[in-house]
């Protein structure tokens, strides 16, 4: 696990730059795994689908670049943050999740979503600000081992790939937006 979790210092200091990608694989212990896998199935799918459905044969390709990007993208931030930060260690592919759930919701902005400790359902597009606000109060109040930084990024790096990759997604998305209102 040294020899792979993002440690910024190490990054900087030593040019491990691999460590920007394995620490997307491995996991804190088997509930994160767990967490995170079963998030990304849920979404994945359906995001894998929506990509083959928007990019044809290359929506396979876009998709695998959505996940590692997402690992990448969401951690940079960090890397800025804690590069002098010797004892600063991050792992899991939260980054990636974050960045698939937030593809999600922009393809399917009015889905139902809830969590398991708030479950009353909430428009998918409702749930992602609540989720953005939380991350970005928790990240602030910085008192757990959890990378809220990541969170956030990751969640922004997904949204902006596929926007990149298919501009008109915004329209279409404020479009089914506004039709929950009418």
């Amino acid at each position: 696990m040294d020899r792979l979790i993002f440690n910024p210092y190490k990054v900087h200091k030593y040019g491990q730059w691999y460590r920007l990608l394995t620490s997307g694989f491995i996991h804190a212990d088997w509930m994160h795994l767990i967490f995170n896998m079963y998030v990304c199935y849920n979404f994945g799918r359906i995001v894998e689908q929506e990509y083959d459905i928007a990019f044809e044969e290359k929506g396979w390709y876009y998709f695998l670049l959505l996940y590692i990007g997402g690992i990448i993208g969401s951690i940079l931030p960090t890397y800025k943050k804690h590069k002098d930060n010797y004892s600063y260690n991050a792992l899991g592919a939260s980054g990636a999740v974050s960045a698939i759930v937030f593809v999600f919701i922009l393809f399917e902005p009015t889905a139902k979503l809830a969590l398991l400790f708030f479950p009353i359902p909430l428009p998918a597009w409702i749930f992602g600000l609540l989720y953005i606000a939380f991350e970005i109060y928790m990240d602030k109040r910085g008192s757990s081992n959890i990378n809220h930084n990541a969170h956030f990024w990751g969640a922004m790096f997904g949204i902006v790939f596929t926007l990149c990759l298919k501009p008109l997604l915004i329209t279409e998305f404020f479009q089914k937006v506004v039709g929950m209102f009418q």
